[in-house]
């Protein structure tokens, strides 16, 4: 009976954006649609608490002239109808509306970690070997069958996870089954982190079809910045990716590794601006994360580096800036998200073999797909552990229980247990932590600094577990028995 509820619910609200959005493309002053919108998702959500949130979006879509609403008007005229249909459906109706709503029940009955988004490799496949990443030394070892995907997916979608996200190796090698699964789930939206040497028009025109795939290109500054940690021609083939998905109205964005050597280039704003004008819209930049026996700790951004870097992305997103690109820096935006987002609390990595990670830099397990169900993994004691040290620091700028927090990250391996997961050689949780040890130490200073010195909203809800919520002046990882001590 719920299916058929649902079914005939999103055939509706499919109807009424399928004419909103032709509406949006014709129109010069778009806030009369908005206004639609934004009722239609009240109406779903529904109390009188979240009424003055509603209220106050309103007020913030009614000024054509605010910088994100002209984004998003952009995003609007250049996205083709289908795409943006099916994109505001998959993502606002069933992620944002219906998935939060189970995600939050689900958090509450089994007490763990239950994610919005699941990151999963079809492949440890990967046509590139790129310096100082781990994935293409992996070979061409492993990959999760089209009928391993199909169960993450089905057994997500019943915690309320309709967003996945897909990387690798390189995830377009199983462009196929990739297809595939966005075809049977298309009331899912999935993205890949991509070195967008595999888009071509046969794939573009398949996904404008589809309407729930976005790409996010890895690109790294100059063609000189770029191709050297990537390899000669990448910077072109990244060039081509972009021109097609923007000629065939697909929203993308960009996936960054920032590094020593790189930084500067990459959060230059004449460089974002230049990815904005060839069509991508948002961003996601990642600290380069020294992880693997033969990783380079050289890499690392300095301390100085880091603290520029906060700026950088903060100036992009500011009213100052008119570049219609959205940038998101995991390591420095975590105040935004409560902190670390692993181990569940937001979303959780599974590798090419099964392997249940907590974070796709954390490269240790305690389950695997093909022996436990989603739900039995983020119950293991290794997400347990997650799920009760979280946030594993309330400096947010310091979230993550390895790069910021390595004597949290030995804990955790160590009591739980884990095994190593790195599919090129195991490295051990020492290793890995002593390569963060300095660096951690060095940052945190400067993070608290950094920290101090701004303004912090409290959020009305976090997804921690009951003891951090119930007593938010504890400490980083003190757990149940550690306070029984």
């Amino acid at each position: 009976m719920a299916n058929l509820k649902h079914a005939a619910e999103r055939k509706a609200i499919g109807v009424m954006l399928d004419g909103l959005v032709k509406h949006l493309k014709k129109a010069e002053d778009k806030t009369e649609t908005y206004m639609k919108i934004i009722d239609l998702a009240e109406k779903f959500i529904g109390n009188k608490v979240n009424h003055e949130k509603f209220e106050a979006v309103k007020r913030y879509f009614s000024n054509p002239e605010n910088r994100w609403i002209k984004y998003i008007n952009r995003i609007i005229d250049e996205t083709d109808p289908n795409y943006a249909k099916t994109m505001l459906l998959n993502m606002g109706y069933e992620a944002f509306l219906r998935g939060t709503k189970m995600i939050r029940a689900n958090r509450e009955k089994y007490e763990c970690n239950i994610p919005w988004l699941i990151l999963f490799d079809p492949t440890s496949a990967c046509n590139m070997h790129c310096v100082g990443c781990w994935s293409g030394t992996y070979g061409h070892k492993n990959n999760l069958s089209f009928e391993d995907m199909d169960r993450i997916v089905t057994q997500g979608k019943e915690l309320g996870a309709f967003l996945y996200l897909m990387t690798g190796g390189e995830p377009m090698v199983r462009k196929a089954d990739v297809l595939k699964l966005c075809e049977k789930h298309n009331d899912c939206f999935f993205a890949a982190f991509t070195n967008s040497t595999l888009i071509d028009e046969e794939l573009c025109e398949k996904v404008q079809k589809l309407g729930n795939l976005s790409f996010m290109l890895s690109i790294e500054g100059t063609p000189d910045t770029n191709d050297a940690r990537r390899g000669d021609g990448h910077y072109e083939a990244a060039m081509r990716a972009m021109d097609l998905l923007r000629e065939h109205g697909i929203v993308f964005g960009t996936s960054i590794c920032y590094t020593r050597d790189n930084i500067e280039a990459v959060s230059d704003p004449e460089f974002i601006r230049f990815i904005s004008s060839k069509g991508a819209r948002y961003g996601f930049y990642f600290h380069f994360m020294p992880v693997g026996n033969n990783a380079v700790p050289e890499l690392m951004p300095t301390v100085e580096q880091r603290r520029k870097m906060i700026d950088a992305i903060r100036y992009i997103r500011s009213p100052e800036c008119d570049i219609d690109f959205f940038p998101m820096d995991f390591q420095n935006d975590g105040e935004f998200v409560g902190g670390c987002i692993a181990g569940g609390r937001n979303y959780f990595h599974i590798n090419s073999r099964g392997d249940a990670e907590p974070c796709v830099f954390i490269h240790f397990s305690d389950s695997n797909i093909h022996e436990k169900s989603i739900l039995e993994c983020l119950q293991s004691p290794l997400f347990k552990k997650y799920h009760e040290g979280q946030p594993f620091n309330r400096n947010h700028l310091r979230p993550c229980p390895m790069l910021e927090n390595p004597q949290l990250l030995r804990k955790i391996v160590n009591e739980t247990g884990a095994y190593g997961t790195n599919e090129e050689s195991e490295e051990s949780v020492e290793h890995l932590c002593s390569k963060c040890d300095d660096y951690a130490a060095e940052w945190a200073p400067v993070a608290d600094e950094v920290w101090a010195s701004q303004e912090h909203k409290p959020k009305s809800y976090e997804g921690y577990s009951k003891l951090h919520t119930e007593h938010p002046e504890l400490a980083a990882f003190e757990t149940l028995e550690d306070l029984k001590k």
